[in-house]
This record gives structure tokens, C-alpha cells and sequence, in this order.
């Protein structure tokens, strides 16, 4: 695999960022740290919880996260557009977790540290718990939010970010695991050859569907309830696409419980926004997307030591063979549609 799929000086970087460096840019926005960092869960990131001193009585008031961007993913624009979108939730008061605007900087939210470029931003520590399951109500109540979310996603686009299509994220995806010569010689022909049949079925599946702005990425991970009340965070996959795309994956099974919660949810959502139901059927393509897209994901990050940690078994021929038996599977039902 290429070493230098992001640029080595940016990766480089982005891989040695320590908490000295943490601090002092945190610092340089203001605030007094006291020497105390954590480093967060993230894989896709470098985020950082960080104490700082402060008279407030709430604990979380004495910490800010700081997140840096991954280096080559997203361009300033692409980011903006991000946190446009967030600041858009935040006025019309959809719960979402959004960076802190900066007075003295003219309600600055992104940041840039200059040698080399690397862009970042700060969040307040907010408090939250996600839900494993849920309840017939919650579900109904998550259905509201995202046509809330929907609402605001649709009063604006966001022209400089992906569109979720069979294009951006099966074909530029394959042509990139081939170009790259990820994928073992001997299985390179049935993975394209699978691919190739996939893309012939879902080319065409989102003619006269509506794109907006939507979250991307709406899985359970990605909301927490804090008291009664459900908060979408982490918008870093923020896309155009349909509105589908953020409902599927907070319920992305096939069984009957399943079917009878997203019935609850198109319902509730349906009090506050008209729901295409023409975009159920897409639910399998956008799995499918999905499937590709994290494969390419991971290659294009796999000479970043903790993708080589966390996914060893990723240059082996078992993990592909798996692919491929999987998007076989998919196949059958993209062929029911």
C-alpha cells in the first residue's frame, strides 16, 4: 500500500500530536488549562478532553474537548459547511452537540494551526448516555428530532460536501481500492466483478429522490440522551443525501420488531415533516454504500498505526473473501427491490 495516500508531513503530524501541544492551543484560545489531558475514543480524529480552571460548580464546566480533523479527509470549506449546519440546529434549538463560537474571534468555530495546516475546534463537555434500544415512545421521539433535523437540513445545501451516491461511494470507491492495489491479486477480479453487478443495480436508485443536508452517519453512537431529551452529536460525516440515510441506521435490522419501530418512527416524523416513503426502498442500497465505503475507509487510513492496531486482519485474504460473500448476500436483496 502507498505511505503516502494523505501527504506524510500532515499524517506525520497528525500521528505525534501530544498533549504539550494540546494544551498550549488551548491555551491560545483563552483558557487556563491545568496540565491534565485525556485522549478520547476516536478513530477517525485526534480528540482530547482537557481540564481547565474554572469557578463554575458544574464538573463539566472544568473541561473542554478539543478535536483535531484528520488531515486530507475534509478540506476548510468542507468543515465549514459542517459547522454551518450545526450553528443552523442550534438557532432554530434542535438538541445537537455544536462547537463553541468564539466572541472575541466573531463567533469563529474553526481553527487552523499553520505549520503545518491542521484545522480544529472545541466543544463544550456535555453529559449523555446512549441508548442500546429503544422503547416504542423514545423511538417516537427520536422520529420528531430527525424531521426537526431535517427541517433546518433543507433550508440550505451544502455544495461542497460528498453526495451519497452509487457513484461517490461504490465506483470512486472500487476505483480506488484498485488503483491502490489493495485488495490480494488472486481475489481482485471477484471483487470488482461483485461490485461492478452492484453498481448496475443501484445507479439508477436515486433518480427523482430529494438530496438535502443530513446527518450521515445517525447510528447509536451518535445520540445521547441527557435527562428526557435525545441530542444528535458528531456531524463529521455530514452529507448530501436522503433523508432515509439518518433513519435506517438507528434501526438497521430486517426482523419484524424492527419494521414495527421505524413504522413508529416514519409516523412520528411524519407529524412534523412529509416523509417520502418511496426512500424505504433505498434502504438496502445505502447498506450496501455503506459496506464499501468502510472498506475504503479503512485503506485510506491503514498506514496510520492505530488503523494497523485495530484492523490487523485487513491485508488478509480471509477478510476479503468475507467481503466478497457479503456483497454477494447484498446482492440478493438489491435484486428483491
Amino acid at each position: 500500500m502507498s505511505s503516502n495516500l494523505w501527504g506524510s508531513t500532515k499524517t506525520q503530524f497528525f500521528y505525534e500530536l501530544n498533549p504539550d501541544l494540546v494544551l498550549e492551543t488551548l491555551d491560545h484560545l483563552g483558557f487556563k488549562t491545568t496540565g491534565r489531558v485525556m485522549t478520547m475514543n476516536s478513530m477517525e480524529n485526534r480528540v482530547y478532553e482537557v481540564e481547565i480552571e474554572s469557578d463554575l460548580d458544574n464538573p463539566s464546566d472544568h473541561f473542554k474537548i478539543i478535536k483535531f480533523y484528520r488531515p486530507g479527509r475534509w478540506t476548510k470549506i468542507q468543515i465549514q459547511e459542517e459547522h454551518d449546519f450545526l450553528a443552523d440546529l442550534v438557532e432554530f434549538e434542535v438538541p445537537v452537540i455544536a462547537p463553541i463560537a468564539f466572541e472575541k474571534q466573531g463567533g469563529q468555530t474553526l481553527f487552523t494551526l499553520n505549520d503545518p495546516e491542521l484545522y480544529y475546534t472545541v466543544f463544550n463537555k456535555q453529559g449523555g448516555r446512549a441508548p442500546d434500544e429503544f422503547t416504542n415512545e423514545e423511538i417516537e421521539q427520536v422520529g420528531r428530532l430527525l424531521a426537526r433535523l431535517h427541517n433546518v437540513g433543507d433550508m440550505k445545501t451544502a455544495p461542497h460536501r460528498l453526495k451519497l451516491t452509487p457513484d461517490v461511494y461504490l465506483k470512486s470507491n472500487l476505483d480506488f481500492l484498485l488503483d491502490q492495489k489493495i485488495i490480494p491479486g488472486h481475489l481482485e477480479a471477484s471483487f470488482k466483478g461483485v461490485l461492478e453487478g452492484i453498481y448496475d443495480l443501484t445507479k439508477n436508485s436515486f433518480n427523482n429522490i430529494h438530496f438535502q443536508r443530513i446527518h450521515g452517519d445517525c447510528h447509536l453512537g451518535n445520540i445521547l440522551k441527557r435527562g428526557d431529551v435525545f441530542h444528535l452529536i458528531d456531524f463529521d460525516d455530514m452529507v448530501m443525501g436522503p433523508a432515509v440515510q439518518d433513519m435506517w441506521l438507528m434501526l438497521p435490522g430486517r426482523d419484524e420488531y424492527v419494521d414495527n419501530l421505524r413504522n413508529h418512527m416514519i409516523d412520528a416524523y411524519s407529524t412534523m415533516r412529509d416523509f417520502n416513503y418511496e426512500e424505504v426502498r433505498l434502504t438496502e442500497v445505502l447498506r450496501t454504500l455503506r459496506m464499501i465505503n468502510y472498506s475504503a475507509w479503512i485503506a485510506k487510513r491503514f498506514e496510520d498505526p492505530a488503523f494497523k492496531n485495530a484492523f490487523p486482519f485487513f491485508e488478509s485474504p480471509s477478510y476479503w473473501e468475507g467481503q466478497i460473500n457479503d456483497l454477494r448476500d447484498q446482492t440478493y436483496y438489491l435484486q428483491e427491490l
